[in-house]
This record gives C-alpha cells, sequence and structure tokens, in this order.
C-alpha cells in the first residue's frame, strides 16, 4: 500500500459521516517538509438523478474540516516524523468534470461538453443522473433553445464556465449583502504541522 492510498483510507474512515467526502489526497516532497493536499467536497445526499443545486462548502465547513483531517494525521504515524504542510481545498471551477458526482454536484451551472464525435454544445445542468446528464442550451441565431441529453460515455471532457452574474440570479444578488454569502468553490485552509 503507497503512503497516498494509506492516508487516503485514513481520511476516509476520519470524514465518514460528517456530510463531507475526501476526492483526492497528494503527498509531495517540499525540501525537508511534505505538503499534504487534501480535496474535499460536500457529500451528495441524494441517490440517482439530481436536479436541485448543491451547495458548495462554506469556508467554515472547509476549517473544521482541515481541523478534523489534521487531528487524525497528528494522531496517526501514517506520515512518520516527518514534518508536514497541511492544504485541505475544495474543488475550484477549474477542475474538469470526469464523474457522474461531479456532474450532481454542478447541477445549475453552465458547462461545455466536449463530445465524442460532435461539435462542443454548452448549456446549463438542469438534471445530473448515474448514466447520463440533461443541459438546457440556450438559443442561438436560428437556432430555438432546447435540452438535450448525454450519456457520460459519450462526453470527452467537461468544463464549468465561470459566470460573473447570471439572470436567473440577479434578482437575489441586488438584495443579499455579498459578504453574508462567500464564495467557496475555491475555499482553502492551510497550515503547518509538526509530527
Amino acid at each position: 500500500m503507497t503512503r497516498d492510498t494509506a492516508v487516503q483510507e485514513l481520511l476516509d474512515g476520519a470524514l465518514d459521516g460528517s456530510g463531507v467526502v475526501l476526492e483526492e489526497v497528494v503527498v509531495t516532497p517540499a525540501g525537508r517538509r511534505r505538503v499534504v493536499r487534501v480535496v474535499v467536497d460536500r457529500a451528495l445526499e441524494a441517490t440517482g438523478d439530481v436536479t436541485e443545486t448543491v451547495e458548495s462548502l462554506s469556508l467554515d465547513e472547509i476549517a473544521a474540516t482541515t481541523r478534523t483531517i489534521g487531528d487524525v494525521l497528528d494522531e496517526s504515524d501514517v506520515l512518520g516524523e516527518q514534518p508536514y504542510t497541511l492544504e485541505v481545498t475544495s474543488p475550484g471551477v477549474s477542475r474538469p468534470l470526469t464523474t457522474p458526482s461531479h456532474f450532481q454536484r454542478n447541477v445549475g451551472r453552465l458547462v461545455v461538453l466536449a463530445l465524442t464525435g460532435a461539435e462542443p454544445v454548452t448549456g446549463r445542468i438542469t438534471r445530473a443522473g448515474t448514466d447520463d446528464l440533461t443541459i438546457s442550451v440556450p438559443a442561438v441565431k436560428k437556432v430555438p433553445a432546447r435540452d438535450e441529453t448525454h450519456a457520460y460515455a459519450a462526453i470527452d471532457r467537461a468544463d464549468v464556465q465561470v459566470e460573473f452574474s447570471r439572470k436567473d440570479t440577479q434578482d437575489t444578488q441586488d438584495t443579499a449583502d455579498p459578504a453574508d454569502t462567500p464564495d467557496a468553490d475555491d475555499a482553502d485552509a492551510s497550515g503547518d504541522k509538526e509530527n
């Protein structure tokens, strides 16, 4: 068993039932220390089709998860005696969508799908299931708006598009205080740990 696999199994157990799931663990050398980079995301409550937007992890949830992970690593000898720096983050919008759970967590977001043997298509995810997803494609020139369903197997690459303002959320953003709703897509908490 590799060190990364051992760390992943340890952290999977520590986060079980917390509402947070482990996406990735990478341990890399950095001089006399190591960097332990942990990517976490919100656990999906629904199984099958997801049609509602899944809320991103908040900064408070990332901080609490960082404390949990740090405590578990400190109590374990999985990393040995060498000091390490812990970085806990949630996936950013730059991460390609590669698994059904990635699509399910991004319902409501605008994506570009590179399709096998077809032109890329841009649309908003309205439903994501275990085998396929449905996107709402806006009208372009003489082509009317439409819904398209694509099997994950037919998607070569999928990327979330960054939107600075959306028409359907503009009214709620105008009345909400931006300080009350931090965007945690690229939330990050770090800390140095000495074993």
